[in-house]
Order: C-alpha cells, then sequence, then structure tokens
C-alpha cells in the first residue's frame, strides 16, 4: 500500500531503530512525549527532551506533534478550564514550533452522550472560533482535529465544514478510535463525509471494543477496506501508525507494505 507520507512515533530508548525504520520505510515522526500533564509541568524534563531530538543528526524531516488532550477542552462553558486548556494548547504549539513539526493533533474531547442540542452546537462554534484564532498566531503549524470517543461524526464533519477555509486546519480521522467508539457498520459513512476535511490519520488495530492500539494486522480491522478508502477518498492525508514498541511498529510497517 503506499501512502503519501507515513509516520511512526519514535522511542527514546530506542531511538536508534527508530530511525532505521524511518529510513527504510521513508517515515516521518509523531512526537507523543509532550502530552501529558505531569511531563509538560516539569520545564527541565520538556527542555531535555526537545534538545535531545534537535540533536539527531538523521531526524526525519517531516514530523507531527500530538498535543495536550487530558482534560483540555477549549470550549468549557467554566472561564478557568478554558483557560486551562489555552495553556496547554500553548505549550502544545510552542513545542511544536521549536521540533519543526508540520502539524499538532488535538482532541474534541466533548461529551458523545450529551445530546442537548445547544451543547453540541456550542461545541461547534466555540471550538470554530478558538482554533481560527490559533491558526492565525500559528501559520506554520497544521491544526488537527481528532475524533476520540465521538460515537458519530456529524460534530467533527460540522467544524470540519465550519473552518474549510482555514488553509492550516483539518482533521485527524481517528480510523482505530470509529471502530471502538463508533458503529463499525457505519464506517464507510464516516469516510465519506469527513473526507474533505482529513489531512491526518491515526490507524492501528483493535477487536471493535477497546482501544488496544495492536499492530496493524493483528486485530478485526478489515484493512483492505481503509486502503480502498485512503485511495478514493484521502490519498493526501499523511499516516501514523499509532503504536509503541519497536516489534509492533515493525510488524505494522511490513503488513501495510505488503497490502
Amino acid at each position: 500500500m503506499k501512502v503519501k507520507q507515513l509516520l511512526l512515533i519514535p522511542d527514546k530508548e530506542h531511538i536508534k531503530e527508530c530511525l532505521g525504520l524511518a529510513d527504510t520505510y521513508g517515515c516521518g515522526f509523531e512526537y507523543n512525549d509532550f502530552f501529558l500533564p505531569d511531563n509538560l509541568d516539569n520545564e527541565s524534563w520538556v527542555r531535555d527532551r526537545i534538545s535531545f531530538y534537535q540533536k539527531l543528526d538523521n531526524r526525519p524531516k517531516y514530523c507531527t506533534l500530538h498535543g495536550a488532550f487530558f482534560d483540555v477542552m477549549v470550549f468549557s462553558d467554566d472561564a478557568r478550564i478554558r483557560q486551562v486548556s489555552d495553556f496547554r494548547v500553548e505549550q502544545s504549539l510552542q513545542i511544536a514550533n521549536e521540533l519543526g513539526a508540520s502539524g499538532v493533533i488535538f482532541h474534541t474531547n466533548y461529551m458523545p452522550n450529551f445530546l442537548n442540542a445547544s451543547y453540541r452546537q456550542a461545541w461547534v462554534d466555540k471550538n470554530a472560533s478558538y482554533w481560527t484564532k490559533k491558526a492565525s498566531e500559528y501559520p506554520s503549524l497544521n491544526i488537527y482535529m481528532e475524533n476520540m470517543f465521538d460515537t458519530d461524526y456529524q460534530l467533527l464533519a460540522a467544524l470540519g465544514e465550519k473552518m474549510q477555509d482555514i488553509p492550516n486546519f483539518g482533521i485527524c480521522f481517528d480510523y482505530a478510535h470509529a471502530h471502538v467508539f463508533g458503529d463499525v457498520n457505519k464506517i464507510e459513512d464516516w469516510v465519506k463525509v469527513l473526507a474533505p476535511f482529513v489531512r491526518h490519520i491515526h490507524i492501528n488495530d483493535n477487536d471493535f471494543s477497546s482501544d488496544l492500539h495492536l499492530a496493524v494486522g493483528d486485530g478485526t480491522i478489515a484493512w483492505d477496506n481503509f486502503k480502498k478508502y485512503y485511495e478514493n477518498y484521502f490519498s493526501e492525508a499523511s499516516v501514523l501508525i499509532e503504536v509503541t514498541g519497536i516489534d509492533k511498529i515493525k510488524k505494522s510497517l511490513e503488513y501495510l507494505q505488503c497490502l
């Protein structure tokens, strides 16, 4: 299977192996070191980790960064929660800039089973307003919004449509999350509706019940369908193999190569 830009998650403790796989398969990196609150609150740790990656001579040129997402709710009605959320978003964007990342991924983080119409519309409107401002302030960074516990694609699609004229905003379609938290019989609907806004994709495997982050091919997701969807609907999107551990990364790369 051919993908425009594959990415893998670098592991500091096995960085030589990660760099070797990135070189062999033409992969970029998606840094997953900087979303835990305790890490972000440790300035010396953050500086050391940024420096570690910056000093790698053969670091892939293309990279993205997973932004903070624990309890990050920029759409909250609580001003104090919005303030802390904005602080975490700013940390993520600034770290991404230092690492020369092309994009940063954030999560939807709304309550999917709270079906109050005003809550859902406010989520779309407040996110659109907030991320339009951030996109303007960080024009060199792409900002991607990822489905997490979303049971359907409606709010994410509404946000994508509302922000379709913002050139550095797009959707990160987590294909695995859609199979766990959505209806596995409606995956094609997810694909078709979100396709105009999808700029980045996360993949791993699962059993449709838990977000297991298995190696691609080790679960129950039909990857021949994913190949068809990718080629027909969002062939320009970058794709992260969102698994950790050298063995799972390598197994996923080999599986995709044979797909």
